[in-house]
């Protein structure tokens, strides 16, 4: 980076907002813009439109010059995660305009790149830097209009015709007003939210939103609620086919606060005086900022001043990473409630990862091992992902995994309501891994744990999962009144069938059950059950976190799974949280934690785990998970991380050997 006073700039893409943002460099105190990157270096009006910048041809020319400090990320909404991942690789900080990118996983994932790289990155709302949105929240604070209570907030413009083609409206690029200028409105009403709880921002507890679509899948216009805990309710609409009041207005139980077109204070995008009306009793108090500054040079000079103090992140009022990805989560719920899915976030669309790369080979990070009943090495741990409903995604998380060497997905029937299973199908299809990956499938949850519900609800599972068979299986739960051998045939039929190829078993099933279904296929020359899926971690349950569950952590079934070796893919193996820096000892901690965990017992094996933990350089997290794959029997964790960090931070357990008497003193002192 340049070791004077200013940041040298670059920007990808010459489009009209990056023109405004060349004048916010060109006015701040801080940067200077030394290149602008184009496919079309020939495109007339790039030297007056850019005054004294360098035209690169390509964006990774530009990611590559060592005269670039900074870029400014001004493409089209579906190429800024790619891009931002891209320049933190390179070891560039960024500024991106909003919307950072489609969604909150997409956000969170390039702050993850740039938290690997130490770069700065940020989402460039630049309104959140000028003059005029502190004095805004220095007045709600004051108690200048009283108590907060509800906030109106608006942006739209018209079009005036469908242009199914055009940015705005097409789906293959992001189009609508949602993501195209609905963030203002809600990105205002978190901010003012939270200052009138002393917080840089608020995440609402509610969002209802809806939409009217175009023929493109895209939203002309729209609005949504969004109830904050404090009670404070806002109404926000953005368009891109109607001229819409774009008035901010901050109710209160005194007054109200008025602002128009916040988003450039006022004026325009190149200065905004910073005008702000008081209501009171029918009076009206005009305050201005009367800032003469350029509306794009105090975001220039934010992420400088950032950069300067090492920071990778912008300081308040700007947006902090957690804004940003709070801010993308309304938006989010906002777009599933208008029943908006993009055409470029579908599995036939997004063939590469978020990086804008094929998926790389299946590597190393995690290790494998091998696994009895299944042919081929098994990742030490399972991926659980549960948590995604959409393509774009769970494809992050799944991607990452498979890179970092894992192979094995835990999926099943009742997963989303079908949905995981659905996911996992379009992804293997996409990428082609499936003769590279490791399926578990589950079938007949309670109430439908019948044994004719193996066939039939396998059968609907391998559809959705785009595959003719799954390696292990697992019937999700139990059913006593069911003489046990009636199960056992039922997946030895599916094994004969190929549709099962590796072992089976039962998940939540109790000792004896095992032992009986055991015993039943000897007699009977069918496959044995050669697999368990019991809860499994250093803390016992000692309550059921759900019906029909079943621990396998106490001293007796240690004991038979070690005289057995039969292999167990144990779940909530890191204790749901209770390993976390966020566990205490504390009543008023979540309700399940308390239930579920909470033991003079367990309370020791943790404390000893965090007194490992600091001797090895690691969290206790780290050492839970650690202490699962030292036992003296096959067990494989199932892991269910939501973001790419907290998959790299279970990644860190692997390295850790255990020994016999390490695991001893984590259990009994």
């Amino acid at each position: 980076m340049s070791t004077s006073t200013k940041i040298r700039w670059g920007i990808i893409g010459p489009g009209s907002i990056a023109k405004a943002f060349q004048g916010g460099v060109a006015n701040s105190k801080h940067g200077t813009l030394v290149a602008i990157a184009t496919r079309d270096p020939n495109k007339p009006g790039l030297s007056t439109d850019f005054p004294g910048a360098r035209v690169v041809q390509g964006y990774e020319a530009l990611l590559a010059d060592p005269e670039v400090d900074a870029v400014y990320i001004a493409l089209p909404h579906p190429y800024h995660a790619e891009w931002a991942i891209k320049a933190a690789e390179a070891g560039k900080h960024v500024l991106v305009e909003k919307p950072l990118a489609l969604s909150a996983f997409e956000i969170d994932a390039v702050f993850h790149a740039h938290r690997k790289a130490g770069t700065f990155a940020g989402e460039a709302f630049m309104y959140r830097l000028h003059p005029q949105a502190a004095k805004i929240a220095e007045l709600v604070r004051s108690g200048a209009i009283g108590e907060v209570r509800m906030i109106q907030s608006s942006f739209g413009f018209s079009m005036g015709k469908f242009q199914p083609q055009h940015r705005l409206f097409a789906s293959a690029l992001a189009g609508g007003g949602i993501l195209d200028v609905g963030g203002y409105p809600v990105s205002m009403a978190r901010f003012i939210a939270g200052t009138a709880i002393g917080k840089p921002f608020a995440d609402p507890i509610k969002v209802a939103g809806t939409a009217k679509l175009n023929a493109e899948g895209t939203d002309d216009w729209a609005a949504a609620v969004l109830t904050f805990e404090n009670g404070i309710v806002a109404q926000v609409s953005c368009a891109v086919m109607i001229n819409l009041d774009n008035v901010l207005r901050i109710h209160g139980s005194e007054g109200r606060i008025e602002v128009p077109d916040f988003w450039f204070a006022g004026g325009d995008r190149t200065k905004g005086l910073g005008k702000i009306d008081v209501i009171r009793n029918g009076v009206t108090e005009t305050i201005s900022v009367n800032e003469e500054r350029h509306v794009y040079s105090f975001e220039v000079d934010a992420a400088a001043e950032a950069i300067f103090a090492k920071r990778q992140e912008l300081a308040a009022p700007g947006m902090s990473w957690a804004d940003s990805i709070g801010n993308a989560r309304v938006l989010d719920k906002w777009r599933a409630d208008a029943g908006i899915t993009f055409s470029v976030e579908t599995s036939a669309n997004r063939v590469n990862t978020l990086s804008g790369r094929k998926l790389g080979p299946n590597g190393t990070a995690i290790p494998k091992k091998q696994i009895p009943g299944i042919t081929q090495k098994t990742s030490v741990a399972a991926l659980g992902f549960e948590d995604f409903r959409t393509f774009s995604s769970g494809a992050i998380l799944l991607d990452a995994y498979f890179e970092a060497g894992g192979n094995l997905f835990d999926t099943a029937y009742v997963y989303g309501a079908g949905y995981t299973e659905k996911l996992f199908g379009e992804w293997h299809r996409n990428r082609g891994t499936r003769e590279q990956s490791v399926l578990i499938g589950k079938g007949a949850h309670s109430p439908l744990c019948y044994p004719d519900m193996i066939a039939k609800q396998l059968t609907q599972s391998l559809d959705r999962l785009q595959t003719d068979y799954v390696d292990v299986y697992f019937m999700h739960r139990d059913n006593l009144d069911v003489p046990v051998g009636e199960f056992v045939d039922a997946m030895d039929a599916e094994v004969k069938k190929g549709r099962i190829r590796g072992p089976f078993g039962g998940s939540n099933w109790t000792r004896e059950r095992m032992d009986e279904a055991i015993a039943y296929a000897e007699r009977t020359g069918k496959q044995k059950p050669g697999a368990l899926s019991n809860n499994f971690a250093l803390a016992e349950m000692q309550d059921v976190i759900w019906d029909g569950c079943v621990s396998s952590s106490d001293k007796e079934w240690k004991e038979w799974f070690e005289a057995r070796q039969i292999p167990n893919f144990a779940w909530s193996s890191q204790g749901r949280g209770f390993f976390t820096d966020r566990a205490g000892r504390d009543k008023r901690d979540n309700e399940e934690l308390v239930r579920v965990w909470y033991s003079e017992a367990n309370f020791g094996r943790r404390d000893r785990a965090i007194e490992l933990a600091k001797k090895l350089g690691k969290s206790p997290i780290h050492v839970a998970l650690a202490y699962v794959l030292a036992q003296p029997f096959p067990v494989v964790p199932l892991i269910g991380p939501r973001t790419l960090q907290e998959l790299d931070d279970s990644i860190k357990a692997f390295d850790i050997q255990l020994s016999p008497e390490d695991v001893k003193r984590l259990e009994n002192g």
